[in-house]
Order: structure tokens, then sequence, then C-alpha cells
């Protein structure tokens, strides 16, 4: 009888496993709340600590500042971590493709010189709770006039590429991220 009543407590606790219900989606928030313009050529910009990359400016050509847009990402409020990697190599900015590793994101930019001038990034991966983000539904804006843009992520995006084609009135097209975390 008590093989029978040991039994039939680990069924219930498989049927209690079987019938939970998956992992919920938690609350993500991506919060502008800096802005910096910076010289476009010898410029080097990242974000403030703890934050990303959303959105770039630019008018006029490489003697003209060039203005970034950071913001910090919260997870159900809480503040994710941001763990910083080295710069990139060094791109030819007039004919460049720069997209962060797999769930990465942008956190600076350094540029020196004209359109025949080199192009470095810095990524960033993202950690809440030990656990890295996931950064998922990727999508590139369309084109626009270098010398004349102003390029926001939409709500819960971040930069995580540009790609660049002539001088400052060739075309800029950037690549955004959703930020996703299943706890």
């Amino acid at each position: 009888m008590k093989k029978i009543a040991a039994a039939a407590a680990v069924v219930a606790g498989l049927a209690t496993l079987a019938v939970t219900s998956p992992a919920s989606a938690a609350t993500v928030v991506v919060e502008q709340i800096y802005s910096r313009t910076v010289p476009e050529s010898g410029g080097q910009f990242s974000c403030p600590e703890g934050m990303v990359m959303t959105g770039r400016a630019h008018t006029g050509d490489e003697n003209n500042p060039t203005t970034y847009w950071c913001s910090r990402v919260l997870i159900d409020g809480v503040q994710v971590q941001v763990h910083w990697g080295d710069w990139s190599t060094g791109v030819n900015e007039n004919r460049s493709t720069f997209i962060a590793p797999l769930d990465q994101v942008l956190v600076g930019r350094w540029h020196q010189g004209d359109e025949r001038g080199l192009t470095r990034y810095r990524t960033a991966a993202l950690y809440w709770q030990g656990r890295q983000v996931r950064i998922t539904s990727l999508r590139w804006s369309g084109g626009v006039k270098e010398s004349s843009h102003n390029v926001q992520a939409r709500s819960g995006e971040v930069m995580t590429g540009r790609s660049h084609s002539g001088d400052e009135n060739g075309t800029t097209n950037y690549q955004f991220g959703l930020v996703t975390f299943t706890g």
C-alpha cells in the first residue's frame, strides 16, 4: 500500500510539472535618456556606462558634428548590465557595413577623416539576472542621405549595425533589433 501511495504521489507531481505554463515574457523598456553631439571626423563616441546606442543624426560633411542617442534597457523595471567589447577593426567608411555579433548591440563609433577614412565600432552584450538578453527581429532602416538625417530606433529596439556607401551625399542604413528576454 505504501508503494502505491508513493507511486501516486510521484505521478501527481509529474502531472503538476506537465501542466505548468511555459516561462512568460518579461516586460522590456528601452528608455532614451542621453544624447551627445561630437565632431564627425576624429570623433570617438561611446555611450555612457550601462547604456546602448539607439539613434544617430548627421548634417553636412565630415567637418560637421554628429549626434548620438543612447538608452538604458530595463527588464521588469531593473536595468540590464552592459558588457562592452573591444573596438572593431577599422573599415573604409565609403563602402562599409558593420553588424554587431549575434545578440550584441552598438555602444560606440569612432571615425577618422573623410569618406575614405576609417570607421570602428564598439559592441556590447546585455545581461539580466546573469542571463544574456537576446536581440531579435533584426531589420534595416530605409536608406537616408548621410548629410541630412536623423534616425531613431522604434520602441523596444536598439541599434545593431550600420552601412554607408559614398561620401556625405551617399546612403546610410541602420540595423535595429528588438530587445527580448523570456524569464
